[in-house]
């Protein structure tokens, strides 16, 4: 019996360690179009990456950054294909709501969150 509940117990801490690894935003964010244009982004996003952002994702955004080597899990390389791949919206949304050592960024006006997307783009184009 014993063995049967340590199998179970540990069955279910790895299902929610792969749920937890997986982050989606809501199909709702995902068509969210964003409305500050590139040349806008391009200005405001590189200081309000540096700001806010670079601490952890590193200056190139490559999850580097200072605090990255103590962090459970490690930033995520925003030059990843998987990240780029992302539409605005979910990007934009998750900035926004954050998630574990992530803090979400709603202190920041909308305006400036949807420039550091604009931003996160030029990273991946970058690479």
């Amino acid at each position: 019996m014993r063995k049967a509940i340590v199998s179970v117990a540990l069955a279910l801490c790895v299902s929610v360690a792969w749920a937890a690894s997986e982050w989606k935003a809501p199909a709702a964010a995902k068509a969210t179009k964003n409305p500050v244009d590139k040349a806008t982004g391009l200005k405001l996003g590189p200081s309000l990456f540096q700001e806010n952002c670079a601490i952890c994702h590193g200056k190139a955004g490559k999850g580097d950054g200072e605090a990255a080597a103590a962090m459970k899990p490690r930033p995520k390389s925003l030059t990843d294909k998987a990240v780029q791949a992302q539409t605005d919206g979910e990007l934009f949304w998750k900035i926004s709501e954050g998630r574990e050592a992530m803090p979400g960024w709603k202190s920041i006006s909308e305006k400036e969150r949807w420039a550091l997307v604009r931003y996160v783009r030029s990273l991946g184009e970058k690479k």
